[in-house]
């Protein structure tokens, strides 16, 4: 339960912090405007809070977990919202990265 709990947390803070990086490359590049830029903020905000409620206490860890998600869930975020459709290449690397993260987080650790 505990994991599932943590992959769930992985998977909110990826879209806050996706989709708030999202919202700010809107407001800037795509001239949508402060609306957008301000909501890209809020929700990256977001994201430093919901990474706070991770389960294990390792700053670090949970960060350097979080990468893995952050590169997997950017090619998914760019496919849904941008139709960016990433080779076998960008595939095999989001799944290099989600293994690295799940050997980071759940691997056996004799405590």
């Amino acid at each position: 339960m505990l994991i599932a709990r943590s992959i769930a947390l992985f998977v909110v803070a990826a879209f806050f912090e996706i989709g708030g990086a999202w919202l700010v490359w809107q407001g800037i590049r795509e001239h949508r405007g402060w609306v957008w830029i301000g909501a890209g903020v809020i929700a990256l905000g977001l994201y430093g809070f919901v990474a706070t409620l991770q389960p294990n206490p390792e700053f670090g860890r949970i960060l350097a977990a979080y990468g893995g998600v952050f590169v997997a869930g950017s090619l998914a975020w760019g496919m849904v919202a941008d139709g960016y459709r990433p080779d076998r290449w960008d595939v095999i690397g989001a799944l290099i990265c989600l293994a690295g993260m799940g050997v980071i987080m759940y691997a056996p650790r004799g405590r």
